[in-house]
């Protein structure tokens, strides 16, 4: 009998705590918010990490298995294309594509280039590409930069899209470079250094990748810096900052960089993009999350929806497709 109690007081015991989740715990916070909902989902062949939207397709790094095609014409039913393993060596984080070449960030396997003009029948143009060990990728017109960790950026010419030409690098880049992007006038390259923050080079005389490039400014950031976005205006640098969220800086002036907002809801900022005065961000356990920075001192949380591991995103128009390590690949629509 008093074993029979004891069960039973640790079964509720139990239930309670199960029940019990703390307010950001996305656990707790299954339903979705601000008129953004899931259209469908689609278990891909590998874990997901990023994906990027084009014609009427995405393309998914899908880490040991490489890159995943998918064909989302219709949201609601999105269908397999085809998957390219043999020759994406390494494990594939991180994705870009330009014309009809994508590429594949894989770790100490540096960057693989993969031909997909025929997204039916794709084939790797090369692999092994000198920039290791890459974390990610930005293209800048007809260049390439590549965050490569410890290592700093380098640089690589996409005169030939499916043959990067590797040309010069910045190995001064302190801590651990984990994203890149440049200023709409290419004056600037701003990088997501890991612990350190951001730093921000002037590449204005860029004299096609073998320039000098100085540090013009740098700020260490709350968090561990992952990503960066930045305004149209060339003013504010949005970044996705690990557990301290997404963190909005203002480098008008780069020798003074300051933080004038932030924003945390819940889980790893992992990777964000900025678009028409929101930023999107994949939050790993905690989903995808939409704020809104028209004022850039008071970001405002608009939307979310749950999602198990969050990991990149794209968005094109009213649909944003997410990268899920667990899931697959999510697609979402924004309310009206």
């Amino acid at each position: 009998m008093k074993m029979s109690k004891l069960l039973s007081c640790l079964l509720v015991g139990s239930l309670f705590i199960m029940s019990c989740g703390k307010p950001h715990d996305p656990e707790s916070i299954n339903s979705d918010m601000g008129g953004y909902k899931k259209v469908s989902s689609f278990i891909t062949a590998g874990n997901a990490q990023d994906v990027v939207f084009k014609d009427q397709k995405v393309f998914i790094a899908e880490g040991e298995v490489g890159l995943m095609i998918v064909d989302v014409s219709n949201p609601a039913s999105p269908q397999k294309v085809s998957i390219v393993s043999e020759g994406a060596r390494g494990y594939s984080t991180r994705v870009q594509i330009k014309d009809s070449v994508v590429y594949l960030a894989a770790g100490s396997f540096g960057v693989t280039a993969i031909n997909v003009a025929d997204p039916y029948n794709p084939s790797v143009a090369v692999n092994n590409v000198g920039a290791k060990p890459a974390r990610n990728i930005h293209i800048m017109d007809d260049y390439m930069v590549v965050a490569i960790s410890e290592l700093g950026v380098v640089f690589a010419d996409l005169s030939n899209p499916a043959y990067p030409d590797i040309r010069g690098d910045i190995s001064t880049t302190p801590g651990y470079a984990m994203g890149v992007t440049s200023t709409s006038d290419k004056s600037k390259l701003l990088v997501a250094t890991g612990e350190y923050g951001l730093v921000i080079y002037d590449i204005s005389v860029f004299e096609e990748g073998y320039g000098e490039y100085p540090m013009i400014g740098s700020f260490y950031t709350p968090g561990y810096a992952e990503s960066v976005a930045v305004s149209e205006n060339n003013k504010i640098a949005f970044m996705a900052c690990g557990n301290e969220g997404l963190q909005i800086l203002d480098f008008s002036n780069p020798e003074k960089i300051k933080v004038v907002g932030s924003f945390y809801h819940s889980g790893y900022a992992k990777a964000l993009i900025y678009k028409n005065n929101r930023v999107y961000i994949a939050a790993r356990k905690g989903g995808l999350q939409i704020v809104d920075v028209s004022d850039v001192t008071k970001p405002v949380l608009i939307g979310r929806v749950g999602t198990e591991g969050a990991f990149g995103l794209d968005v094109s128009g009213d649909y944003i497709y997410i990268a899920d390590e667990i899931a697959g690949l999510i697609i979402v629509k924004a309310g009206a």
